[in-house]
């Protein structure tokens, strides 16, 4: 099984979601299960609502799991063992208080030293910690040897008991902290591949670490991912300014990898996507992703692309594709849609021509030919053709430039007398 984590502390970005969307494609190729794990043990962070908005989105890019879990469900399971490690000394009772450990945080820093924890409560007596009413936090011992594990995409790694350290594992009101809880709900929900960010190469040692002294034996498959660089957009901001979660998910896997074509679908992707050949250095471009964007918008099917903008006609969403010489988003092609039905009461560099034009056109039948219909408003107002053209643009379509009016016109002539107010 795979599992894709997240903390309902903040907005998931776009690394967020391109780690979601790698578990998904390695969890189908490999005919894996995957698991959603909401990590929210951190009560004091977290925000309200905030799971089932990663929840939406995550639906909203059709990645399926078989199932949410809350690590905060586990926290019984987590304090037993902690116990355990107790009774076995693999773990102790720290009396050291924050602002101690701080100072001495601070001290280290001040020497251009990595701070590690000096073991002073280590060595107290059990009757020592059974006589001390002081709030304490439980800390794992340190390992005795180098933690070593190989990564699909960073090779073998080898991290010496200093690295590693005495780590708390309980903190104060006896919650998990992250690497414990994780490092037990892997090996509780049985994680065969555990894909992440490469930030998490350290924590992935202290996890492998606690699992050793619980002796579970089970090595896990790590891949850790390289961060894209200038993509620290919240997903939930680009869906609402108007992108397509299928071509957000298009340019997340196209991003430092070699793809058959440039616009697919994950669906697509599940049949090659090779995640050993993931780029080391990629950097996210949002002019690029706009270009993907539009690309999508022009295969999206008509009557769906016109729901989106709220009709239900398919020649408003084969407008709306006419807008895409100008427009990337369905925001922008929204904006000039409502355009065409917006009130115009007015055209001040051709004031004289708009009136005699809203008045033609408020009067003219029906026609079916836009050549016959600007034929019809020559004839009755006697505009020139080469004064005609801003005017009627202007009036037909509440923008001053854009399409030929010869494209437009057969989309929106049922719509004249919404558009002629």
């Amino acid at each position: 099984m795979l599992r894709f984590a997240i903390s309902p502390t903040a907005d998931m970005d776009l690394n967020n979601l391109r780690v979601a969307i790698f578990n998904y494609l390695v969890a189908k190729q490999q005919k894996e299960a995957l698991l959603i794990r909401i990590d929210d043990t951190n009560k004091e962070k977290n925000i309200e609502g905030k799971e089932k908005e990663i929840l939406e989105l995550l639906s909203l890019f059709s990645i399926d799991y078989v199932n949410a879990v809350y690590q905060s469900e586990n926290l019984k399971y987590h304090q037993k063992l902690a116990m355990q490690l107790m009774g076995q000394k693999k773990a102790f009772a720290c009396f050291c208080g924050d602002e101690k450990l701080e100072e001495l945080k601070q001290k280290a820093k001040a020497k251009g030293k990595v701070y590690n924890y000096d073991g002073f409560c280590e060595t107290l007596s059990d009757e020592t910690v059974l006589n001390c009413n002081a709030s304490f936090t439980v800390r794992i011992q340190k390992p005795k040897e180098n933690i070593s594990f190989k990564d699909t995409l960073k090779g073998d790694l080898d991290y010496k008991p200093f690295n590693v350290d005495s780590f708390v594992i309980l903190n104060h009101d006896k919650s998990p902290t992250y690497d414990y809880a994780c490092a037990l709900d892997d090996m509780l929900y049985d994680i065969s591949t555990v894909i992440r960010d490469e930030g998490y190469l350290q924590n992935s040692a202290k996890q492998i670490h606690i699992r050793k002294l619980i002796n579970y034996d089970k090595e896990l498959n790590y891949i850790h991912i390289p961060k894209l660089n200038n993509a620290q957009f919240a997903v939930k901001e680009l869906i609402d300014e108007g992108f397509l979660p299928s071509a957000i998910a298009n340019y997340l896997v196209l991003l430092g990898n070699e793809t058959p074509e440039e616009i697919f679908t994950l669906e697509d992707a599940i049949k090659w996507f090779d995640i050993t050949k993931v780029s080391k250095d990629v950097s996210f471009d949002l002019d690029e992703l706009k270009q993907i964007n539009k690309k999508h918008l022009k295969a999206l099917d008509e009557m769906r692309l016109s729901k989106i903008l709220g009709f239900a006609d398919a020649d408003i969403g084969k407008l709306g594709k006419l807008f895409l010489d100008e427009a990337y988003t369905i925001n922008e092609i929204k904006a000039k849609t409502e355009l065409v039905f917006t009130l115009k009461s007015d055209y001040l560099d051709f004031e004289d021509e708009f009136k005699k034009l809203k008045h033609c056109l408020k009067e003219a039948p029906y026609f079916e030919d836009f050549e016959d219909l600007k034929k019809y408003i020559i004839e009755k107002t006697a505009i020139d053709e080469i004064n005609l053209s801003k005017p009627l643009r202007y009036i037909l379509t509440g923008n001053k430039s854009g399409p030929e009016l010869s494209k437009i016109y057969p989309l929106i002539k049922n719509y004249l007398g919404e558009i002629i107010k």
